[in-house]
């Protein structure tokens, strides 16, 4: 059950079965948690919030067995999963789409602060926190993009 939930529900094992590796393994897994966003477009804000919150505790719970000597193994996809909903959290459109893009590549580049010392952190906490914290500059920025327009 920890193996399939971490990769969410197999998404993480899509790259290894089409070009042999877990590169952009992550990707899929934002791309699943995006998908879920937009279905709870038309609910209020809390919804997503509630969401984003069981995926963290899934995310924790679910990745600890794979995570030994600070591993993240590329198709544990269920950090990404995490990080994609709560940037999404209350948001639609245009600020939707600029919240999911900067957690994602918040995620891929690892160059905002926090992000790649999150990464560092032990255990499961590591896999996911990084996620969540590249999420959370998603999430601003949406809400940024959001009063803007």
């Amino acid at each position: 059950m920890h193996r399939f939930i971490a990769s969410g529900l197999s998404v993480g094992f899509i790259p290894r079965r089409i070009w042999g590796s877990d590169n952009g393994a992550g990707t899929f897994g934002a791309v699943l948690a995006a998908m879920i966003s937009l279905l709870l477009w038309r609910y209020p804000w809390w919804v997503g919030a509630i969401a984003f919150a069981i995926a963290f505790g899934l995310s924790l719970w679910s990745s600890a067995p794979f995570a030994d000597d600070h591993a993240d193994p590329g198709w544990v996809v269920i950090d990404e999963i995490a990080g994609t909903l709560v940037a999404a959290i209350g948001l639609t459109g245009w600020p939707w789409l600029v919240a999911v893009v900067v957690a994602r590549l918040g995620d891929i580049f690892k160059v905002l602060p926090g992000v790649a010392p999150a990464e560092s952190l032990p255990g499961a906490i590591g896999i996911t926190m990084d996620d969540v914290i590249a999420g959370l500059y998603g999430l601003a920025a949406g809400w940024l993009v959001y009063w803007v327009l």
